[in-house]
């Protein structure tokens, strides 16, 4: 049999309030798009939706600029307050240009403004803005028990957002969340199609199956926030998004 992976997006996913039940959102959603979730199959889940489920919302109208976040607002030409909230998200500013402060997050991400976001933030205040999830695999696990739960099934979650990376245009689909499935495959000691030892092969499966999913759920209006993967051709373990962080000594980019 052919390899296949299908990828399906759910419908009729309504706007996410906090304290929203996603589970039996997904369950729903699921049933409404002929979709019987099986063990083995992945959701992807795009990073808004986790982050307004759990409240990350924050009004700039209550946030107070430090000295350094007024510095850096200047030479970013970013609102201070925003920038307030960037320090508070990170362990380490990298990089400073005008629309961007590229920063190292507290959960390990290297990315642009911490990940905080003003768009599609719908029905809230002017001037709100929207953080990462506290702990996104955390997340990811929590909701994976409670579509056991539900369901029955022993499914992968990952959820998804969009990074920016070295060398290359564009932002692409990105793990930041995992749970059920491997985010990093270690191929190192297997042998290739001749019978050569592989040394140095690691796959970030997790991205790239995040960058799949990000091919439906779209990056403005398209409203597909939640796809549904069977054929993802890789066990299940307990995997985490934090496999795939590239350790500080072993970035080359920040020495």
């Amino acid at each position: 049999m052919a390899a296949s992976l299908t990828l399906t997006a759910l419908d009729g996913i309504p706007t996410i309030e906090p304290g929203a039940d996603l589970a039996a959102m997904i369950v729903e959603a699921s049933a409404r798009s002929g979709v019987t979730l099986q063990d083995g199959d992945v959701l992807a889940l795009a990073q808004k939706i986790v982050s307004k489920a759990e409240g990350r919302f924050r009004r700039l109208a209550e946030v107070t600029a430090s000295p350094r976040a007024i510095e850096l607002g200047k030479e970013a030409d970013k609102d201070p307050r925003l920038v307030e909230l960037i320090l508070g998200e990170s362990i380490e500013v990298l990089r400073c240009r005008p629309g961007a402060i590229i920063v190292a997050h507290r959960l390990g991400f290297v990315l642009a403004n911490a990940g905080i976001d003003a768009s599609n933030v719908e029905g809230e205040p002017e001037e709100t803005v929207l953080l990462l999830p506290a702990d996104p695999d955390g997340s990811a696990q929590r909701l994976r028990g409670d579509l056991k739960r539900l369901t029955g099934t022993e499914v992968g979650v990952l959820i998804n957002d969009s990074f920016g990376r070295a060398w290359r245009m564009g932002t692409t689909g990105t793990a930041i969340g995992i749970a059920g499935l491997p985010g990093l495959l270690d191929l190192r000691g297997q042998p290739d199609r001749n019978g050569r030892i592989l040394k140095v092969t690691e796959v970030g499966i997790g991205d790239e199956l995040a960058a799949a999913a990000s091919l439906l759920m779209g990056q403005a209006a398209e409203g597909q926030p939640v796809i549904h993967i069977r054929g993802f051709p890789y066990g299940r373990r307990a995997g985490k998004a934090a496999e795939l962080i590239r350790p500080k000594e072993m970035d080359l980019f920040r020495k």
